[in-house]
């Protein structure tokens, strides 16, 4: 983090106030913008039609395809039916050990323009919690899954660098609730928007962490704060998916296009904390708004546009986006290539090897919502 990152930051958090004199142009223009609204609210529910179209343009002998479809049932979504055509041969599956749920197609080398295509359903809410307020009617989650989510993962290692950055960032805090906070705002302070990553980008954090280099996309990000909880104890996941539509506060960069989703794909966070259940949590979106919501980068929390999402983001998130599942390390049923990071784009391979998913139009995938 730079100095003045780091000076702008810690004046924010203390509440530091400057005459408008003294203040340089950029931050008296920031004094005198208008207060943005981020304000999640649960309670009403709204229903979406997701359909993502695979056409395999260059077909060079068999290609196998997987597509995601929503696997999550939750007090904030419900997967409903998913269907799917294709003119080669296809199936509704499971990856049988995370239960991500995905489209398994095959298509014949001797086969004409061949394609499958996927609909699904699901029924999305607002979020928004109070982090640390109680309630007597939240269901406990079971130890077992709990366990499984504070365990390390491939590219989420929770010993070594990750333990000893997840120790500082939480030192003096002695409660569960105050480790989040902890980590949610060294999070934000250290990592940074990096428009030059391909897709998600991959959430390696231990590289990250050991080259300085703190810069990244939503799953680097938020699988950061997600390596850092997990490295104190408190269980945490990361959730995969995609916006959908265009956010109902005015925010560009936390909005979907429904005609083309292509390069919508987001990642979010959720943390169980006792006595709340599963809370949604979203740094990488107050990086993203921070570097890209206005020309200039921002760079603290106090500003106008930022300061309503590094709250909200703190316990909700806007329902105009759709989960498919919260799985690391997902092993693809009948692939011949290595297992992924997460599922979260269109998979496709043949026998010179996996498509290119960060690259829709070479590889012939479009993604498209509608609000029923």
């Amino acid at each position: 983090m730079t100095p003045d990152r780091r000076r702008l930051l810690k004046a924010a958090s203390l509440g530091a106030v400057a005459s408008p004199l003294s203040l340089p142009l950029n931050a008296l223009a920031q004094a005198q913008a208008p207060q943005r609204v981020f304000e999640p609210k649960p309670g009403k529910w709204r229903t979406f039609e997701v359909t993502t179209r695979v056409d395999v343009a260059k077909h060079a002998g068999e290609t196998r395809v997987w597509l995601p479809v929503p696997s999550l049932d939750t007090g904030w979504q419900q997967s409903l039916e998913s269907s799917f055509t294709s003119n080669g041969t296809a199936r509704l599956i499971s990856d049988g050990a995370q239960g991500v749920r995905m489209v398994q197609a095959e298509l014949p080398a001797n086969l004409a323009n061949p394609y499958v295509e996927v609909t699904s359903r699901v029924q999305t809410q607002d979020r928004r919690q109070d982090i640390g307020v109680r309630s007597a009617a939240v269901q406990a989650e079971d130890a077992a899954t709990l366990r499984h989510y504070t365990r390390p993962t491939r590219l989420i290692p929770t010993d070594g660098i990750v333990r000893t950055t997840a120790q500082k960032a939480t030192q003096g805090a002695r409660t569960d609730v105050e480790k989040v906070r902890a980590i949610y705002d060294w999070v934000v302070a250290n990592s940074f928007r990096e428009p030059k990553v391909r897709g998600c980008g991959e959430g390696d954090i231990k590289t990250m962490l050991e080259t300085g280099n703190m810069g990244g996309k939503c799953a680097d990000i938020n699988a950061l704060f997600v390596g850092l909880c997990r490295a104190v104890g408190v269980p945490a996941r990361d959730v995969y998916g995609i916006r959908l539509v265009p956010s109902a506060f005015g925010y560009k960069e936390l909005s979907g296009n429904p005609a083309s989703l292509k390069g919508a794909q987001h990642c979010r966070a959720e943390v169980y904390l006792q006595g709340q259940g599963w809370l949604a949590m979203d740094p990488a979106d107050v990086a993203k708004v921070m570097r890209l919501e206005t020309p200039e980068w921002i760079k603290t929390t106090a500003h106008p546009v930022v300061q309503p999402v590094y709250k909200g983001l703190l316990g909700g998130w806007e329902g105009n986006w759709m989960g498919w599942n919260t799985a690391h390390d997902v092993k693809l049923p009948g692939s011949r290539h290595e297992e992924l990071n997460f599922l979260m784009y269109p998979i496709a391979e043949n026998d010179k090897g996996r498509f290119d998913s960060y690259a829709p139009d070479d590889f012939k995938y479009q993604i498209t919502a509608r609000e029923i």
